[in-house]
Order: structure tokens, then C-alpha cells, then sequence
């Protein structure tokens, strides 16, 4: 049974970070390092940008009463998934509970935003509570209350905060709002371009549901270079370098407009070294690939990405210490909390993440190992919840998953073993070979049989399975030729007949 979740210490001093912005005419990677250390990667290509907060008309494909849920069409290649407890009206009154067929038919159009993208086989997660975030609020135009961010925690800041906008909001405009932990820096004038912004954008969205057909997009958001200013830059940003001269430009230009903080932190880069090599990004991402990642005192992670979930086991590996083997699993294991807290960011890993830490009999031990994970943990941008060590010695950790990770975005499954991480072994499809020549030997009359085959397969033919070859031959009474297949993977084979 899991242990309660643990809090997260939110008054940490934060380091100095620099975002990086490197951008060609197919994608655009941003990287974000903290004292020089790359904490986080954002890969966006044009062909296929995400579209979590993009917001269409769409059209309702199907209803299912019995999951309470229904598939919208809404312009993509896979139909989009509403469930009930993402219905506006649910979310409003969630104690009482609503029937999504009384709500939805087959046909209806109805505006929704996409708040999962599609993974893997599942097509997109999508909301009918619309929500357009801007640099300081986030605006829910179909509700009438404000909301702080848990993020801000002083009760007189959330107090002040909240009677400054309501004093800023027009009379007669919809009034919900979240307040976000930007805004405890933002001055009024600021506050107040930020209603307007996305006051007139809710207006121009709601105008194009109104003359565009159904499963047409009437809003997507921000490409990620315009993106990073809004969400990423904060007081703790020491400069913000990107390496595109027409999207410096468009990058000042929307700063000037919306977040007057990232004027003066953006900078040009015109180095010869491309930005990212110079840095060390690209060999940052290559590692961010791997499954091994090795700690600065011998040990290592090893860390498996699955549909499910992913899995992050703690090995000592060459560490030994210096005093005794208690000491060693602790000091591992506090290596190893910096390291998964970086790792989940750098990877976007999201979802449920199961740490296997090195065994610890010391229940201080295991405290104080909770205890500066959760302190890692707390500079992440992104919602996550830790909890404490079950019976087994596992650590449960959920960080909220909107995007795919950097592995799904740059990487696809391997084409030799269809992404199971391991292939037949050259002596297994040998007998797997010979298993099919029987069976065509009892169904055909054949003069001969020809194995076509990759080369290792045909080697172990030649060395350590030329008996069983042999005793084949005899008892089909028919000869067998060997080919080699440069095409094939080592699993692959045919079997002609002659």
C-alpha cells in the first residue's frame, strides 16, 4: 500500500537559467539550463506540432453510455476521446452525477480543446472547458470565478491578487480567471493587457464557430519559440538565446507585447559554432536517449519507457564506498535522486514513473532519501506527486503528461526487433528454419529446398548446426542449398522451394 503523498518544498531558492532557442525551417528545440547543466528539452517539428490547448468545432463521431464517453471528429487522422469528467458541465457540478448521452448525440457540433495529444495508438484527450492561457491568467470564459495558482501559497498574496483583477475586469465580461504564479510580480497595466488579449481572442474564437464548418480549427496555440516567453521566462531567467534572425525579431515583438520581463533577455545568437553544439545540447540528447545513465560515483539508472508506465531501477554498479555497504546504498541512492528528477525532465517523462531505489534498512535512510528527491522534484514547471516507499522499497511518482516525450518525439520503434529491445538469437531461427522445411516436406513434393537467410543465421548453418543441418537432409531425403540475404534482419528467412 502506498504511503500518503509528499509535499514538495516550494520556497527553494531557484538557480539562474538560460533558454536556448534553436530554430530551422522544420523544427524548432528549446533547451533550458540551469548553472550550465541542461535541465529540460522541447523538440517541436512543423509536421507535426502538438496541439494540447488547440481548440476546434468538432463534430460528435460516436456515443458510448456504457464507458460514459464519446469519439469527436475533429479534423484528424483518429477521432478525439471526450469523457464524461471532461464535460463542462460535470466539472461544474462534479457531486451530481450527469449522463453523457442526455448531453451529446451523433452529429452534434460541439467546440472542445485538445488537452492530451495523440499517443502512440490513442487518438487526442479533449475538454468542452475551454481555457486560453496568457503571461499572467488563464482565462475559463464559460465560468465566473477566480482562481490563484496552489503555487502561490501566501493567503494575502491570493487575497490581494484576487481583488486587483476583479478591479481590472470590465463590467459585464466573463470573469473566470486563474491567477498564475507569474502574476505575483505583474503590475496592473500588465494585468490589464492580459484580459484584453485574451478577451478579444475568446471573441475572434467564438465568431469562427460560427461561420466555419464543423471539425475546422478555431484556435491553435502559439509556436513553441513564442511559447517559451509566455510559459518559461521568469525573474530567475538570466537571457533567452536564439539563433533565428526573422524569429529574434517576432520573439521581441511579442515580448514587447505580452511580456515586457523577456525584452531585455533576448538575445541573438550569431556565434559560427551552431548554438547547440556549443553548448553541449547535442550530445545532452543523445544521452537523454539512452537507457543507461550513469552516476557520478559508479552507479547508474537504468530507465524503461513503456504504455503503462516507466520504470527507473538504482543499481550501485562499480560504487563500493569508502565505509560499509549500508553507506553506499545511501550514498547512491541520494545520487540517484538528482539525477531521476533531471532525467524526468530532460526525457518529459509523464504518467506513473516507479523508482526502484537500492534496498535500505534504515528508515532514516529512506526519509532523507524522500526527502531530497522531493526537494529535486520542486523545480520542475510540470505538476508532479510523490509518494512514499511501499512494503516492496518502490517510490510512485505521477508527473502530469500533456505532450509526448523527447524519446516518442525523435525516436521510432526498431524496425529489427518492433521495438522489444531484443531479437531471436541466430541459433533459435535456425531451428525455427528447419521446423518449416518439414512442414513443406510433408505438404510439398519439392527436388530440393533453398534457405535464404542473413548471414549470421547462415554462418551458424555452416559451424556449430551443420549436423542437425545434416541430419535434416537425411531425413527429408532431399538437398538442402544455403543463401545469404543482405536485406535480412536476423530473424528474417525464406524457404524456397526448388
Amino acid at each position: 500500500m502506498l504511503h500518503q503523498s509528499i509535499a514538495l518544498p516550494r520556497d527553494l531558492p531557484r538557480p539562474q537559467e538560460q533558454i536556448l532557442v534553436n530554430i530551422t525551417p522544420q523544427e524548432t528545440r528549446v533547451a533550458v539550463l540551469e548553472e550550465g547543466i541542461v535541465q529540460e528539452l522541447h523538440v517541436e517539428r512543423a509536421a507535426s506540432r502538438g496541439i494540447v490547448g488547440n481548440i476546434y468545432l468538432g463534430q460528435v463521431k460516436r456515443v458510448l453510455p456504457g464507458m460514459q464517453s464519446a469519439f469527436i471528429e475533429i479534423g484528424l487522422e483518429r477521432a478525439a476521446f471526450l469523457h464524461i469528467a471532461d464535460v463542462l458541465e460535470q466539472r461544474q457540478h462534479p457531486t451530481e452525477p450527469q449522463r453523457i448521452e442526455k448531453m451529446l448525440f451523433e452529429g452534434q457540433t460541439v467546440l472542445v480543446q485538445v488537452i492530451k495529444d495523440p499517443i502512440g495508438t490513442k487518438g487526442a484527450r479533449l475538454s468542452t472547458q475551454i481555457s486560453l492561457a496568457g503571461r499572467f491568467l488563464v482565462h475559463l470564459p464559460q465560468e465566473e470565478h477566480i482562481g490563484v495558482s496552489q503555487k502561490i501559497e501566501s493567503d494575502t498574496e491570493r487575497h490581494s491578487l484576487k481583488a486587483r483583477l476583479e478591479k481590472l475586469l470590465p463590467a459585464g465580461s466573463p470573469k473566470g480567471y486563474i491567477i498564475r504564479t507569474s502574476a505575483e510580480t505583474a503590475r496592473d497595466d500588465e494585468l490589464a493587457a492580459d484580459i484584453d488579449y485574451l478577451s478579444k481572442l475568446w471573441s475572434d474564437i467564438q465568431q469562427k464557430s460560427k461561420t466555419l464548418p464543423a471539425q475546422s480549427v478555431l484556435y491553435e496555440d502559439l509556436p513553441l519559440a513564442v511559447r517559451v516567453l509566455r510559459d518559461m521566462v521568469s525573474g530567475y531567467t538570466e537571457k533567452v538565446l536564439v539563433d533565428s534572425n526573422e524569429n529574434y525579431s517576432r520573439m521581441v515583438e511579442f515580448a514587447e507585447q505580452y511580456v515586457q520581463i523577456a525584452v531585455d533577455k533576448i538575445e541573438r545568437y550569431a556565434g559560427e559554432r551552431p548554438l547547440f553544439e556549443m553548448h553541449g545540447i547535442e550530445t545532452e540528447i543523445d544521452k537523454a536517449l539512452a537507457r543507461r545513465v550513469n552516476l557520478k560515483f559508479g552507479g547508474y539508472l537504468i530507465i524503461d519507457q513503456t504504455e503503462a508506465m516507466t520504470t527507473i531501477d538504482v543499481n550501485t554498479g562499480g560504487f563500493v564506498g569508502n565505509r560499509n555497504f549500508d553507506e553506499t546504498i545511501f550514498k547512491t541512492n541520494l545520487e540517484a535522486t538528482q539525477v531521476i528528477a533531471r532525467q524526468l525532465r530532460l526525457r518529459n517523462l509523464g504518467g506513473i514513473v516507479i523508482v526502484d531505489f537500492i534496498d535500505m534498512d534504515s528508515d532514516e535512510h529512506q526519509a532523507a532519501v524522500l526527502a531530497e528527491l522531493a526537494k529535486a522534484m520542486a523545480r520542475d514547471r510540470t505538476r508532479v506527486t510523490l509518494n512514499g516507499f511501499t512494503s516492496l522499497g518502490l517510490v510512485e511518482i505521477t508527473r502530469k503528461r500533456t505532450r509526448e516525450s523527447l524519446a516518442h518525439v525523435l525516436c521510432e520503434p526498431c524496425p529489427t526487433c518492433q521495438g522489444r529491445g531484443e531479437i531471436k538469437t541466430a541459433q533459435t531461427v535456425c531451428y525455427e528454419v528447419q521446423r518449416e522445411i518439414v512442414r513443406e516436406a510433408r505438404q510439398y513434393d519439392a527436388k530440393g529446398y533453398r534457405i535464404l537467410a542473413a548471414q549470421s543465421v547462415i554462418d551458424m548453418f555452416l559451424d556449430e548446426e551443420s549436423q542437425s543441418l545434416a541430419m535434416l537432409v537425411d531425413f527429408i531425403g532431399k538437398p538442402v542449398s544455403l543463401s545469404v540475404e543482405a536485406s535480412y534482419t536476423q530473424e528474417q528467412f525464406d524457404v524456397v522451394l526448388l
